[in-house]
């Protein structure tokens, strides 16, 4: 049953138009142009840390699939890419395989196939409100020797899909359950956002890193329309969410922890404006999804065009490395200036850095 809905998603995705209409607010969102970089671009280092580990550029493959043979290819080269340029990744929900040990390969593939890379696993918040604890979590990380465990915040999706997991309270009780297991949590939403309120609580939860999953991507409620029965009121909610440059903002303003920007970015000069706005990496999913139907060849290329961007990117605003682009000049304009400001943030501090 699990399985079948996984499969369908990932049809859908590859298949329909399932992007938001609203876009991720990264177009609102400008480095300021330095005509003397002071800087070979040659010599710019792309390399960060990401929960303790060092990692070649700011990039996560985000958790896509898993659960069903088609996943099975899919996570290989997705993890074929991460070995190969020393980059985290994200695997899709494993409650499926905790649930029938039998497709636990699906997830797995993806350990043979990068033994050295930060893999992280998936469980979704809401069966940690309905009996899931330790034990559950132990076997999600086990199943892939995962680094971090990422809990998936999904309450659009399974508001707007059939028979879907509506009971969310309790949520915050459940992440602490999870505050002993040996690798750290990861929040993540998955289409619709995080606000500042939430991330002081996801914080204050124990979570080590909050991937805020914007508005702008993917949307679960497009692809429940595709789907389900509820075409109608999935459609309604088609373009919800928090876009995914004012939840960065939010979530890093508000909190000490690492930000992971996902949601529509969809090249470097998006992830450079995304670190500049606080985030520490940035996600890509759906871009690379339809790269490793084909090989890991091609995902490998996919992300070393977004590599080379970030690099020029990084080289017109004369930040050498990724700590000095977090102090670029920014101008945030429309309706992400117009979001943030109602809700507190003086932009200007931003556009004024180097001064």
């Amino acid at each position: 049953m699990i399985g079948a809905r996984k499969l369908d998603h990932l049809k859908i995705a590859l298949e329909k138009n399932v992007q938001s209409r609203v876009k991720n607010g990264f177009g609102d969102v400008t480095l300021v142009h330095r005509a003397v970089p002071e800087l070979n671009k040659g010599d710019i280092n792309l390399e960060t840390t990401f929960l303790g580990r060092k990692i070649n550029a700011p990039l996560v493959i985000a958790g896509m699939t898993g659960g069903h043979k088609m996943a099975e290819k899919i996570n290989k080269n997705l993890a074929l890419a991460a070995q190969k340029l020393n980059i985290p990744m994200g695997l899709g929900s494993q409650r499926a395989a905790i649930e029938d040990d039998s497709i636990a390969y699906t997830f797995s593939v993806a350990r043979d196939a990068a033994p050295d890379a930060f893999l992280i696993g998936n469980l979704g918040i809401a069966q940690f409100c309905e009996g899931y604890g330790l034990k559950e979590a132990e076997k999600a990380v086990e199943m892939i020797k995962a680094d971090a465990l990422a809990v998936h915040l999904n309450p659009l999706h399974e508001a707007v899909q059939p028979s879907g997991d509506v009971s969310f309270k309790g949520c915050l009780q459940g992440l602490k359950k999870l505050r002993s297991l040996n690798v750290p949590i990861i929040a993540k939403e998955t289409g619709a956002g995080v606000s500042r309120e939430d991330a002081v609580l996801l914080e204050n939860a124990g979570v080590a890193a909050i991937d805020v999953g914007g508005l702008g991507g993917t949307s679960f409620a497009a692809v429940e329309h595709y789907r389900s029965d509820k075409r109608k009121l999935a459609k309604t909610f088609w373009d919800w969410g928090i876009t995914t440059a004012v939840a960065t903002v939010e979530c890093a303003k508000n909190t000490d922890l690492p930000i992971i920007a996902t949601g529509g970015i969809r090249n470097g000069l998006e992830v450079a404006k995304a670190i500049a706005l606080g985030a520490t990496s940035c996600g890509f999913a759906i871009p690379l999804l339809f790269k490793a139907k084909k090989g890991p060849e091609e995902v490998i290329e996919e992300l070393e065009r977004i590599m080379d961007e970030l690099r020029t990117a990084m080289f017109l605003v004369g930040a050498q490395n990724i700590d000095e682009l977090k102090e670029a000049d920014v101008i945030i304009r429309g309706k992400t200036r117009e979001w943030l400001e109602l809700r507190g943030v003086d932009c200007r501090e931003y556009a004024n850095r180097r001064t």
